[in-house]
């Protein structure tokens, strides 16, 4: 066969395979979309079915949740109805218990007010019995009131006189009782101040000089280098016919001390000026500071005391210079501390704590002419602002039986400071009241506006007192020293006289260029 042919066979029999291949994917494809729609229906049903299950299980819920909610709300509206029903109840009462207050307080009214309309009506009856009599005793006697009223007088004046100058030598003969025991009181405590030399050798300070001559220099041109002195340190300078030799006087130990080394600085430099002293002044306030440290690390050191605070250990410092009945406050701590240590360790109680206790007891002392109230509560805010232990404290503010001791330490330390101060020759009665009241005769002055500062001097027979220039003028000065005169009369007591000197100075510094 051509070849031709057998293409055109191919080319049917492609053509054939091909129509009868369609065929048959057709019915292949008929069929599945059948089966397709099929499970689509089937599905369709099956979704059908769970929404109306699952619509059914909602609306029960709906309705679970609907009666829930009612019961709720009715409960609730039981509740409010009930505490309404209360609160009208109670205000229902109130207003009865008002209205029953109202109707008492009405009767009260209308009884006070019959009561008070019944006195008035009796006070006019007693006035005009009162008038009716006084009328009939005029008749009666002749007189008037006023005629009757001098005739009385008249009678008993001689009578009133005789008891009054009875009365007079009475009250005299009294207070001259009194004079006399007074009298003989202020000699006795000037006597024993005047024949102790205790007073001396705690008030004043002699300072060696090279010559006599150096006497003129500190004195200075008209008494302004001393003045200066006096006035910067406020000590008095006492310079007599003693041979080379000046006296400071002072019943504050630290001001005595700063004048003293500022003396001792000027003569060796041998300018002596109002500017050289103020600059020497300030040296030796500064010297004086250093010793107060220095103090207060010794007394940490002997006491083998550890972690005070540096402000506590500057107060220790300070105490160098203060006395308590002519015994030194610092060596009296020191002393009390050991003995309060040696005491616990016998005992078997804490000695650090002890001996803690002991050296802090009269820290109050330190600043008690500063600060308002006794060094025992002085002493314990001081311990408590620098967070001393309540072991501590508690010594401190039992020590003189301020409150009772409950610990063994507050007891040791009682028994420390007593044995401290009774041992023979530690104290001294006298001083202390005089620097009491050299300390409250500056505290008077100082009370009043516009001074600036203030010192008790000569013993406490003068007192010293810078006021402010520019607050106190000069006819105000002599108001101020009468009344300062007059509080000092009120409020202290004191042999002799006190002398009341009132400074006023201006200064003006200017500087050449």
């Amino acid at each position: 066969m051509p070849t031709f042919v057998w293409i055109i066979i191919l080319v049917v029999l492609a053509i054939v395979g091909f129509a009868s291949g369609t065929l048959y994917r057709k019915k292949v494809a008929e069929r599945e979309i059948s089966s397709a729609e099929d499970e689509a229906k089937r599905i369709i049903n099956e979704a059908i079915k769970n929404a109306e299950s699952k619509k059914r299980e909602a609306l029960v819920e709906a309705k679970e949740e609907i009666h829930k909610n009612r019961s709720e709300f009715e409960r609730e509206e039981k509740l409010r109805r009930s505490e309404v029903q209360k609160q009208e109840r109670r205000v229902q009462q109130k207003e009865e218990a008002l209205d029953r207050k109202t109707d008492a307080l009405e009767k009260k009214t209308e009884a006070l007010s019959s009561k008070i309309a019944a006195v008035e009506a009796q006070q006019a009856e007693v006035a005009l019995v009162k008038k009716s009599q006084l009328e009939m005793l005029e008749k009666i006697s002749g007189f008037t009131v006023e005629e009757a009223k001098a005739y009385l007088i008249e009678n008993i004046k001689d009578d009133v006189t005789h008891e009054m100058a009875m009365k007079v030598k009475e009250v005299e003969a009294q207070y001259k009782d009194e004079a006399d025991a007074r009298a003989r009181e202020i000699i006795t405590t000037a006597i024993q101040r005047c024949a102790a030399d205790h007073t001396s050798e705690v008030t004043v300070s002699v300072v060696p000089l090279p010559n006599d001559e150096m006497k003129g220099r500190i004195i200075g041109r008209e008494g302004r280098n001393i003045r200066s002195i006096e006035t910067l340190t406020g000590c008095d300078l006492i310079i007599d016919d003693t041979p080379e030799a000046i006296t400071v006087s002072s019943f504050d130990p630290v001001r005595r001390e700063v004048a003293r080394l500022a003396l001792e600085k000027l003569i060796q430099d041998g300018r002596i000026h109002p500017a050289r002293i103020e600059e020497m002044v300030a040296k030796a306030q500064k010297e004086v500071n250093a010793t107060i440290k220095a103090e207060g690390e010794r007394a940490v050191f002997e006491t083998n005391i550890h972690g005070l605070h540096p402000e506590l250990v500057r107060l220790l410092g300070r105490m160098r210079y203060r006395t308590s009945y002519g015994q030194n406050v610092l060596n009296h701590s020191i002393e009390v501390s050991h003995i309060a240590g040696l005491l616990a360790s016998e005992l078997g109680v804490d000695v650090t704590t002890a001996k803690r206790a002991g050296l802090l007891h009269d820290i109050g002392k330190a600043i008690d002419h500063e600060v308002e109230g006794s060094h025992v509560s002085i002493g314990v805010d001081i311990a408590r602002k620098y967070h001393e232990s309540d072991a501590v404290i508690h010594a401190i503010e039992a020590h003189h039986n301020d409150v009772e001791p409950h610990t063994a330490v507050a007891c040791l330390v009682q028994a420390a400071d007593a044995i401290s101060a009774s041992r023979p020759g530690a104290r001294r009665e006298n001083i202390e009241n005089y620097v009491k009241r050299l300390e409250k005769l500056e505290e008077i002055s100082k009370s009043f506006p516009g001074i600036a500062s203030s010192y008790a001097i000569q013993a406490g027979r003068e007192i010293r007192i810078m006021v402010k220039p520019e607050a106190v003028s000069e006819d105000q000065m002599v108001l101020l020293a009468r009344d300062i005169a007059k509080k000092i009369e009120a409020e202290l007591t004191y042999p002799g006289q006190v002398k009341v000197h009132v400074l006023r100075e201006t200064k003006v510094v200017d500087y050449a260029k």
